[in-house]
């Protein structure tokens, strides 16, 4: 789920309120259909131990505790676990921790799973490591993540004032992550670094939303929750940002999310 990119300051997207609540659901709706059908090519099934890293909301953990029942366990795991408190059940344990700085648990895992983590972290290669040492020999690890550098413009098409305004506002956003520290190209290069991780039967796709309802919702709790620092930075006014919000409520704007690359790799039986 997706991670609050961290500044000096703080949170460049907060994990509190309804806005953010908002924005998760829309990330489960774009995204969780294709992360389910990745997650079932394993052959996840009764008994499996899992690690969800970076849970954020309950949604993924939450079908994972339903797969392993009724002998398994999943372990959801993120910096602030407040909404993944929703997925809290007999099967799922719920634990504030750093995959980039905190011990991993002891336990290895039959599948290992992570979206919109990584590229968030600006010591994502140690906690990639990390990842990967979790995994039992024969276990999977499926890492998901962005590469707005895909797809830097916030509309498929720019035919006229509104997509403009869009795309610079987009643009604003992007550099805010830029500067602390995201990796807006990181998600192309998950394939060769599975392969690197010594994991073999790589396999990756990609995924690429346009238009929807949740691609809207998206765009309008991202932009809320950003406003001040786009303003703040001279990257938007405050009546181009009122407009941009007005053109999306209106339903006019083609949006895109950037692509989601998800990756699959195996850990060999024995080391290479």
């Amino acid at each position: 789920m997706l991670r609050p990119e961290m500044t000096r300051e703080g949170y460049l997207l907060s994990s509190d309120g309804a806005e953010a609540k908002n924005r998760m659901e829309a990330l489960s709706t774009l995204f969780d259909p294709g992360t389910f059908r990745i997650l079932e090519t394993t052959g996840i099934g009764p008994g499996w131990a899992c690690w969800e890293v970076g849970a954020g909301g309950p949604t993924v953990a939450r079908w994972l505790s339903e797969r392993v029942a009724p002998t398994g366990r999943v372990l959801a795991t993120d910096l602030d676990v407040v909404w993944a408190q929703e997925a809290r059940a007999d099967r799922v344990e719920v634990r504030v921790h750093d995959v980039s700085r905190d011990e991993i648990p002891t336990e290895a895992f039959d599948l290992v799973h992570a979206r919109l983590v990584l590229v968030h972290v600006v010591e994502r290669e140690k906690a990639l490591a990390a990842m990967v040492r979790s995994v039992r020999p024969g276990g999977f690890l499926v890492v998901e993540d962005a590469d707005p550098a895909l797809a830097p413009e916030a509309c498929i098409e720019t035919f006229g004032a509104e997509q403009e305004l869009a795309n610079k506002i987009r643009n604003g956003f992007r550099f805010l992550m830029a500067e602390r520290g995201v990796d807006l190209a990181y998600g192309r290069r998950l394939p060769r670094l599975l392969r690197e991780a010594g994991l073999t039967d790589v396999s990756a796709e990609a995924h690429f939303p346009i238009g929807n309802t949740a691609c809207r919702i998206l765009e309008e709790t991202t932009v809320r929750q950003v406003r001040d620092k786009l303003m703040a930075a001279g990257l938007a006014s405050k009546d181009e940002i009122k407009q941009h919000l007005a053109n999306v409520a209106a339903g006019r704007l083609d949006l895109v999310t950037a692509p989601m690359i998800s990756v699959l790799g195996r850990k060999p039986l024995r080391p290479s």
